[in-house]
């Protein structure tokens, strides 16, 4: 018997070995959970979100689908919540696909915001598939800071 363990010779075939043991795998079949009709759309949901000095953006990419199809809703206690559904194309019985990739279903994506914002005013603008959602800031009064003498 060889003393190189077989997961550095490249073969795992000695039943020792206990990297080739065939353990369960919770992630391996993750994406098979979700339905193939969803997946893609939840996946590619991108939404970036910066902070300038006077509100926080998120701006999500949603091409295809214009502002009726698309929810902004405040949850709670400062959640943002975007979501919306794209619609899967009517199929024609003529029609041969060679191939499928743009995505459809349903998209839901949740963000919960700093302290320092003003929820009840916030703004949403969708043009050429890019919805912009603008939470104002609130304005953060600086505290005095007192210098103390120390006796002694």
């Amino acid at each position: 018997m060889s003393m190189i363990p077989s997961f550095l010779s490249g073969q795992r075939s000695n039943i020792f070995d206990p990297f080739s043991l065939n353990v369960w795998d919770p992630f391996k079949d993750f994406s098979t959970q979700i339905s193939k009709e969803n997946s893609a759309f939840v996946n590619s949901t991108r939404v970036d979100w910066k902070e300038t000095p006077e509100a926080h953006v998120l701006k999500a990419d949603l091409p295809g689908l214009n502002k009726e199809e698309v929810k902004v809703e405040v949850e709670d206690d400062r959640v943002v919540r975007i979501s919306g559904e794209r619609k899967i194309e009517k199929e024609d019985k003529n029609d041969t696909w060679h191939r499928v990739e743009r995505s459809s279903g349903k998209f839901v994506r949740s963000f919960r915001l700093p302290e320092n914002v003003k929820m009840d005013q916030i703004k949403a603008a969708m043009e050429n598939g890019v919805l912009t959602v603008t939470v104002p800031k609130v304005e953060v009064k600086k505290t005095d800071v007192k210098a103390i003498e120390i006796s002694g």
